[in-house]
């Protein structure tokens, strides 16, 4: 027996003087609680306990030992019911990864709401565009668009798929003129998006009569941030294939114009994704219930002007 049982067998019949009632207390036979006690006697080399046919009573040395104990145990019994309370109110920390340009959505709608209804959990957002390990790198979850959630993985939708655009500023295509089809961009500059840990530049996706075409275009800039490549794209230095989330603004207000529309498809939208086994966390538990109301309510799509 550890240490720690020893030390509740004799807790137990140092209350009730009795090994019997002790056994019956703690589920056990009185052999066991008679073996645990002789055990505990021996290796500390002291008599706990004097025992005659009628009564059980402590020594000098066990009612030293009982005293000792007794607040000991009692600071014990409350850790682990503190620590249960875990298993009931969701507290702790959570770590959650997000692309750049979706991290500002949950930044408004998800962590005001979890800090309001679970004081008790604290929140670190990390944006990233790349793909994350989040087991390696310590995340509890990550946002990321469908396809690049790993299989392994349990993923919730949180919105719609996303829309995407081919866009320039104004001045480029004054310059060089707008592509008529995809297969034109082969002829443009273009502002390629790398990801961080593979190096992979992403092929640019198109669907229209011919079916679904994927491109390589030149790419004498590439970056690692949509909002670096957006502002690139500002700057009239090549043509660029943008979450609308990104540059909706600059499409409002001339800075950016869309082209080739219809022909870029919707990605498969934002997932909220986590290991399986982390997800009877309390805390897990807690930002699924929230993640999930928010897709209810839309508040993750994203909205564009015409």
């Amino acid at each position: 027996m550890s240490s720690l049982e020893l030390i509740r067998l004799f807790l137990a019949v140092a209350e009730h003087r009795s090994f019997t009632q002790a056994a019956r207390r703690l589920n056990v036979t009185p052999t066991a609680v008679s073996k645990g006690v002789r055990a505990l006697e021996s290796r500390h080399g002291v008599t706990l306990f004097t025992r005659n046919t009628r009564s059980v009573l402590l020594t000098d040395a066990g009612a030293a030992l009982l005293a000792a104990l007794r607040p000991a145990v009692g600071q014990i019994d409350d850790a682990f019911a503190e620590l249960a309370q875990f298993q009931q109110r969701p507290s702790g920390h959570l770590r959650v990864t997000a692309p750049r340009a979706f991290g500002f959505l949950l930044a408004r709608h998800l962590v005001p709401r979890m800090r309001a209804k679970y004081p008790d959990i604290t929140f670190e957002l990390s944006l990233d565009d790349g793909l994350v390990d989040l087991v390696a790198a310590g995340y509890d979850a990550g946002v990321r668009l469908g396809q690049a959630i790993a299989q392994d993985m349990v993923a919730i939708r949180l919105s719609r798929p996303l829309p995407w655009s081919i866009v320039a500023s104004p001045n480029y295509f004054a310059a060089h003129g707008e592509p008529a089809s995809p297969h034109d961009l082969l002829r443009h500059a273009t502002i390629r998006y790398r990801f961080s840990t593979s190096g992979v530049l992403p092929p640019w996706r198109f669907a229209g009569a011919e079916g679904e075409i994927q491109l390589d275009t030149e790419a004498p800039l590439c970056a690692n941030d949509t909002r670096l490549i957006a502002e690139l794209a500002r700057q009239g230095l090549g043509i660029a294939w943008l979450p609308d989330i990104e540059i909706a603004d600059d499409v409002l207000n001339g800075r950016l114009v869309r082209t080739l529309a219809g022909q870029v498809p919707e990605t498969s939208g934002l997932y909220l994704y986590f290991p399986m086994r982390s997800q009877n966390q309390p805390k897990m538990r807690a930002l699924i219930e929230q993640a999930t109301l928010l897709a209810g309510e839309g508040l993750l799509d994203v909205t564009l002007p015409p």
